[in-house]
């Protein structure tokens, strides 16, 4: 074991402050990693908040590691030192359930393991996140980060990155597509960002008119402002895609009007639950609403 010096939340008052803890000795599929930089996820305020009631104190967050290798165990050949890595909301799991044999093991279904606040099968108690000096992380759960990126602009790709691309992935987003982003935030902004490489027409759904100098800067073709009736209806049915990023309770009623016959839109914001849905709407014209957990595919 070795002590690493943290940043560690100790109750749902108070801010964080400086924390020892230890990491475990490297074993034979780990990787050490230096961190260089770890995001500021929201979730990592809910966590300390205990906004969740879950969270067990101390607890160190972050789950958007970006950093250098350190050292590899014996049986790390994908892996070298001095390599850029990073490491997402998750550190381990079961390995052998279905969706752990798919690759799938954020469907793992014995539950995976966070990266912070998760039960930790080497060293008891829980895990600790990336707001500390190093981690080590069975090789599994280490993602190669390319040199050319900005090391500190990646970070967030870890969980905001992947929230987003996965579902655009996932329902098959291409050149043409209309892609409402819905909210313009830490998960939006990545959304846009995707949506536009991918070759989709672009829309950012907000109810801020300020914020469209900088939707279409990250990338969108338009901008669509909620509150604004008439021009909700003028883009009614015309939707091929809808990718709702706001991270809080809200109706989703006046979005799926903008969807198309048979098109999906899908959370990825709120956590809490939604106003209800007015699902003969949904259902006479096909029009579904999907959350998706990360995928890699």
């Amino acid at each position: 074991m070795s002590k690493i010096k943290a940043f560690a939340a100790h109750d749902v008052a108070a801010p964080l402050k400086p924390f020892e803890l230890d990491r475990r000795k490297v074993q034979e599929n780990d990787v050490y990693i230096d961190i260089e930089y770890c995001g500021v996820c929201h979730s990592d305020l809910h966590f300390v908040k205990n906004d969740w009631g879950m969270s067990q104190y101390p607890l160190v967050p972050g789950h958007e590691i970006i950093g250098r290798v350190l050292k590899v165990g014996k049986n790390v050949t994908n892996f070298k030192e001095g390599e850029l890595v990073g490491v997402g909301c998750m550190v381990d799991s079961c390995r052998h359930c279905s969706a752990c044999e798919e690759g799938l093991e954020q469907y793992c279904e014995k539950g995976s393991t966070f990266t912070y606040n998760g039960p930790d099968k080497y060293m008891g108690g829980m895990t600790f996140g990336g707001y500390s000096q190093k981690i080590v992380v069975d090789k599994d759960f280490v993602l190669h980060v390319p040199e050319n990126l900005d090391a500190k602009a990646a970070a967030p790709l870890l969980c905001a990155g992947i929230t987003t691309y996965s579902p655009l992935k996932h329902w098959n987003v291409k050149k043409g597509d209309k892609v409402g982003v819905i909210g313009l935030g830490g998960l939006g902004h990545m959304g846009v960002k995707f949506a536009n490489a991918m070759g989709a027409e672009v829309v950012v759904i907000t109810s801020s008119p300020s914020k469209s100098e900088d939707a279409r800067a990250l990338g969108a073709h338009h901008v669509l402002i909620s509150k604004d009736e008439a021009h909700m209806a003028r883009h009614s049915n015309s939707f091929d895609f809808l990718l709702d990023t706001i991270p809080v309770g809200h109706d989703l009623n006046p979005y799926l009007g903008l969807l198309k016959r048979d098109a999906t839109m899908v959370i990825v914001g709120a956590v809490e639950p939604v106003a209800p849905v007015q699902w003969r709407t949904a259902n006479l014209s096909e029009k579904k609403i999907s959350r998706l957990v990360d995928r890699r595919n």
